[in-house]
């Protein structure tokens, strides 16, 4: 794992543990929460026709109750002079080969799962409080964390560049369907969702509302 990632995950897992939110490496959690036989293989298209690859691997699993979240983290960077006026063009950007991998984690894991990616912007200065109402500070970066469920995200998403073959969700649809992961310390992760999959939000909208209830 290359460096520039791996200071993303760093970060993203000093803030589940500061706030007290249970999770498991995507190695532990297929070792410990599928079965032996569980086919690890996706179908995608090429040049030839069909291909049949590995499923790239996801990041963690967070534990909520009534729901488990299987996470993907995506870092990206924002430079400084960023404002409120801008969140909106927050890059949101991934593959199909993320789509199509993540939904296959949520299909082989089973009920009690959602897939969701959790964008982790790493911003050269601090932000303000009310740009992205979730930001933390790891060995001397500060950044941001919005999160947002794979199915919500596919409604949303649109082609991005045919060539590298990823999609993106337009900026204001970006900021609606996307919410924080945590809120604050000394909480305990519950990630309530309503019984017809669609999220808990304040509008009652499939908003990815992840809620903290006090211990």
């Amino acid at each position: 794992m290359g460096q520039s990632r791996h200071h993303y995950e760093s970060a993203i897992e000093f803030h589940l543990r500061d706030r007290r939110i249970p999770f498991i490496s995507v190695n532990e959690a297929r070792r410990t929460l599928l079965p032996a036989d569980a086919d690890i293989h996706v179908t995608q298209p090429g040049p030839d026709g069909p291909r049949k690859s590995h499923i790239k691997s996801f990041d963690h699993v967070i534990y909520g109750e009534p729901t488990n979240l299987l996470v993907d983290i995506k870092g990206r960077k924002v430079k400084s002079g960023r404002t409120a006026a801008t969140i909106g063009r927050l890059e949101s950007w991934v593959t199909e080969d993320d789509i199509a991998a993540l939904g296959k984690w949520e299909i082989l894991f089973g009920e009690g799962f959602r897939a969701a990616f959790v964008f982790v912007y790493w911003c050269e200065d601090q932000p303000p409080d009310a740009l992205f109402q979730e930001i933390f500070e790891h060995h001397g970066r500060w950044y941001a964390v919005r999160s947002v469920l794979l199915d919500a995200y596919q409604r949303e998403m649109v082609p991005r560049s045919k060539r590298w073959r990823t999609v993106s969700v337009p900026t204001a649809r970006f900021e609606e369907i996307s919410a924080p992961l945590t809120t604050s310390p000394s909480t305990e992760f519950c990630g309530k969702l309503a019984t017809d999959g669609e999220i808990e939000g304040k509008d009652g909208a499939g908003r990815f509302a992840p809620t903290l209830a006090a211990r």
